[in-house]
Order: structure tokens, then C-alpha cells, then sequence
């Protein structure tokens, strides 16, 4: 076992164990007849200093083009939440399913475009070989858990969209901009595990 999965694990059992209070959602946004399950995975890295492994979508797809998101689609028939990320994070980036130690799938976040997305926490070797698909994948890169769990390092912002103020979170990272659902699932899962507390 490794110190970031045990460690993790801890946080994620105690975190899910009681009420966090409000969490982030577009749930008032979505077309309940036209949302799809999804699923995505938060892939830490096994080290001191753990990162995630994050993605940008290319400009020519459908939906969210140029976004930076996490490994993931939508769920095949037949698939569970946790098989969906493991095939997603195959096809994406060749990330083998027997390198990661899954922790468990924390709350879904319902987008306003039409997806219900399951995370799915998981850790992964720190030196795992990347091969992303470029069908897929513009280009991809790590963050620092550290920064991705710090409520400091998020900006808060407004847009007016669908007929109602949205409230969305963004922050830079290397020249990347990581903002919109990808935040939101970043927010919500630091309330859950008090990553930054833990560690004192």
C-alpha cells in the first residue's frame, strides 16, 4: 500500500461519512430528458508530492471543446461508474486498468450541457507511461493536489446563461485554464476530503 492511498482512503471514508453541507451543481440548469450518465477519473499520482492527471479536449469536439476535464465519457451500456472511467482512461490516455488502486466514486455532478457525471477517486504510479489518443486528447498535463484541493487558488466568477446567473470557479495553472465542471468536481471532492487539514 502507498502512503497517498492509504491516506487518501482515510480521508475519503471519514468524508463520506457525514454532511459537508452545499456542494456545487448545475442541476437547476439541466434537461432531465436529455442528461446522460457519465463518469470520470480523478487519477492521483503515487508520490511525496501528489498530483492529478488532467486533460484538454480538442477544439473540434462537441462538447466542451478545449476544456480541461479528467479522463472520461459517458457510460456504455451495461458499464458501472468505476468500469466507465477505467475504459475512458484506457482509450484517452492508455492508461491500463491493473494501475489503478480505485478508492471509491464520491458525488455525481449534474452539468447544465446534459451530463450526470459520476468521479471516481483512484491513485496511479507516478511514473505511468501517458499515451493519449489525439482523437481525444489535445494535450495533457499534472497539477499539484495541493493546489487543486487549496480554496484560495480558485476564482469565483459569474455568467449569465440560461436565463439565470451561474456561479463557475477557474484558476490557471501553467497556462492552463481549469474552470467549469472540472473545478466544480475539484471543489466538491476537497470538502469531502480535507486534504489540506490533514496534513497540518
Amino acid at each position: 500500500m502507498s502512503a497517498v492511498f492509504d491516506r487518501l482512503t482515510q480521508l475519503f471514508e471519514q468524508g463520506h461519512a457525514s454532511d459537508v453541507g452545499e456542494l456545487m451543481s448545475d442541476r437547476r440548469f439541466a434537461d432531465a430528458e436529455r442528461t446522460a450518465d457519465a463518469a470520470v477519473l480523478i487519477a492521483v499520482t503515487e508520490q511525496p508530492d501528489p498530483t492529478v492527471i488532467l486533460t484538454q479536449r480538442p477544439r473540434t469536439m462537441r462538447d466542451h471543446p478545449g476544456q480541461v476535464a479528467f479522463p472520461g465519457g459517458k457510460l456504455d451500456h451495461g458499464e458501472d461508474a468505476i468500469e466507465a472511467a477505467l475504459r475512458e482512461a484506457w482509450e484517452e490516455l492508455h492508461i491500463a486498468p491493473e494501475e489503478v488502486r480505485i478508492i471509491g466514486t464520491t458525488d455525481r455532478y449534474q452539468t447544465g450541457t446534459g451530463f450526470d457525471i459520476t468521479p471516481v477517486l483512484a491513485t496511479v504510479p507516478h511514473d505511468l507511461p501517458i499515451r493519449p489518443d489525439p482523437r481525444e486528447v489535445e494535450s495533457w498535463f499534472t497539477c499539484p493536489l495541493d493546489k487543486l484541493m487549496d480554496a484560495s487558488q480558485w476564482g469565483r466568477n459569474e455568467v449569465f446563461w440560461k436565463g439565470a446567473m451561474r456561479e463557475y470557479l477557474e484558476m490557471d495553472h501553467q497556462g492552463y485554464r481549469i474552470w467549469g465542471v472540472t473545478a466544480a468536481i475539484c471543489w466538491n471532492l476537497s470538502r469531502r476530503i480535507a486534504w489540506l487539514e490533514a496534513r497540518g
